[in-house]
Parts: structure tokens; sequence; C-alpha cells
């Protein structure tokens, strides 16, 4: 029991510092927010400085390895989709951005996209270093109407019913024999990707609770003084981490089987099953 509980905490610590690895872009902009709230920045407003950072931090994963070029062009769609939500959202009045800026177009700040690109960056990096590979991946035909509707459905529910919850069901009717797996050390592990999209979507939560503490943006009920994010959010953030996450598995498919098209082999779809020899640990 000892030499198991000893194993099962050199996985944890293992599993952690692929996890934080896999965050540095996150973690840099959460640090960037703190600073630039505490120290007095000259020459530019805070939102302009909190873009160069993000331009200067995206450089140099890019020069240093951290992150693909085909990583790269992932980031920049969900860049492209965050500053399409935030125009749209900031407009309807769900939340604001009430400092100056010179980089600030529609009253959202440049910046903002890449809160949406670190997100995908996680994704991307941790899909790398921890060999993410999914089992029984739905068809393609229903993955993509239900990500679209999902994104949709942040814009529409100003003008119509809102459906995420139906959305919620749809996601748990068609992910329901889907797993993920990871490989943590030598040992691979597995979990339901359903789970994964809960806890990925809490910790975003808990990440969105800080960034309005230190001002990245505000609610409306935040504009007095700062308050806790409602438990709500982590619905919508959880809908958002499910549309990430689609477009980051189509991506890595297409990829996955370019090589074989090139070399005119069959196709292998991508993911497969796993045959009942694999050894998955739970």
């Amino acid at each position: 029991m000892q030499r198991r509980l000893g194993q099962a905490l050199r996985q944890l610590v293992r599993f952690g510092w692929q996890q934080a690895l896999s965050c540095v872009f996150p973690a840099v902009i959460f640090v960037s927010l703190a600073l630039t709230q505490q120290l007095p920045l000259p020459w530019l407003p805070r939102y302009d400085w909190l873009l160069l950072i993000c331009l200067a931090m995206q450089v140099w994963m890019l020069r240093s390895g951290l992150e693909t070029r085909d990583e790269l062009k992932v980031i920049t769609v969900f860049h492209l989709i965050g500053l399409a939500l935030e125009l749209f959202k900031v407009r309807m009045g769900s939340w604001s951005y009430p400092e100056d800026g010179w980089t600030k177009v529609g009253g959202v700040p440049l910046y903002s996209g890449f809160m949406y690109a670190s997100v995908a960056s996680y994704l991307c990096q941790a899909w790398r270093r921890m060999k993410v590979d999914l089992v029984r991946w739905p068809s393609f035909w229903l993955v993509t109407p239900l990500a679209a509707s999902i994104y949709l459905n942040f814009f529409t529910h100003h003008y119509w019913i809102d459906v995420r919850w139906w959305l919620s069901a749809l996601v748990l009717l068609v992910f329901w024999r889907t797993w993920v797996t990871f490989e943590v050390g030598r040992a691979r592990y597995r979990m339901p990707l359903a789970l994964s999209f809960v806890l990925i979507g809490f910790f975003i939560w808990i990440a969105e609770n800080i960034a309005t503490f230190f001002s990245a943006w505000e609610y409306p009920n935040q504009s007095d003084t700062w308050r806790l994010v409602h438990v709500s959010k982590v619905s919508s953030w959880l809908l958002l981490v499910i549309v990430s996450f689609l477009i980051v598995a189509a991506l890595k498919q297409v990829k996955e089987r370019r090589p074989a098209a090139e070399k005119g082999s069959p196709q292998i779809p991508v993911p497969t099953e796993r045959r009942p020899s694999d050894r998955v640990s739970p």
C-alpha cells in the first residue's frame, strides 16, 4: 500500500508538472494582469501594454519551440473567434473594459483575444505533451453541427431562448461513449471526455475570477466592487471549452491523416477504438 501511494504521488506530481508546462501562456497573462495593475506604466495605457506582452510571449513561444507553427494557426483561429464574441458581448452589455487604450476596437482591447487563444494554447500543448488520444470519437457530421450550435447560442440567446442546457444534454448524448486517454510517465490513463470538459470549464471559471479581480474586464455587478463571478458562468465556459476542444480535435485528425494521404496509403480513421489487448489504466 505504501509503495502504491508513493507511486500515485509521483504520478500526480508528473501530471501537475505537465499541466503547468502546458499553461505557460495563461500563466504569463495572469502575471501580466497583476503586475500592470500594481505598477506605474509609462508611455502607454495598460491594455496596450498587455497586448505588447501577449504578442512578445507568442513570438517567444514560437521561436523557442514551445509551440509549433500548426499550433500557432489553431491559436490564431481562436483569437479571431474570441474577438468576434467579445465585440458582440461588449456591445450587448454582458461585460465591459472600462479602462482607456489605443488598441481598443468597439470597446474591446485587442489583447482580449489572447485570453481565448491561451485556452487553445493549453489544449494544444497538453495534447502533445501528454500524448492525448480519443476513443470512440463520434462522427464528423455530429460533432461539427454541435460545435457550431454551441458557438451560435452565445449570440442568439440575446434575441431568442437560451438553449445551453439542451446543448449540454446533447453533448452528453453525443459523447456518452467517448473517452480521452493520456500518458503520464509511462502509464496511460483515461476518463470520460464529458468529465474532462466539466473539469476544464471549472478551472477556467476559477481563472476568470482571478482575471476579473485584476480588472482584466468587469461584469455589470462588479462595477462598484469586485464580486465572485456567478457560478452559472461555469456552464458558459464548459460550452466554450467544448467548441475549443472539438476544433483542436478536428485539426489534429486532419494533420494525422495527412501523411497517410501523401504516401498514397489508405487513410486510417483517427481516433480509433482500442483493441482489448491495449493496456489503459482506469
